[in-house]
């Protein structure tokens, strides 16, 4: 129980860092899209959607059926996404 739970906490602490950066990295795409050094329309972004979608998909439902779902899991998640 203990180990799912530091699990939980590891990953809770990552999620939180990834969407830092995540958040971090749409406002730099954001600036650099508003100067106009890199083009966005939404065809692009239908065509990434497209061909990097299912990609996505697969690897997020892999990683979500390795990861144990108990309540100290979820309970670590939690606890390690609000104190990151």
């Amino acid at each position: 129980m203990i180990i799912i739970f530091v699990i939980g906490l590891i990953v809770g602490y990552l999620i939180h860092l990834f969407l830092e950066i995540a958040i971090i990295a749409a406002i730099i795409l954001f600036i650099v899209a508003y100067f106009g050094f890199w083009g966005l329309s939404l065809s692009e972004l239908k065509n990434y959607a497209t061909q990097y979608g299912s990609i996505v998909y697969q690897y997020g439902a892999l990683i979500i059926g390795i990861l144990p779902l108990s309540i100290g899991f979820i309970i670590g998640v939690i606890i390690g996404f609000v104190f990151a």
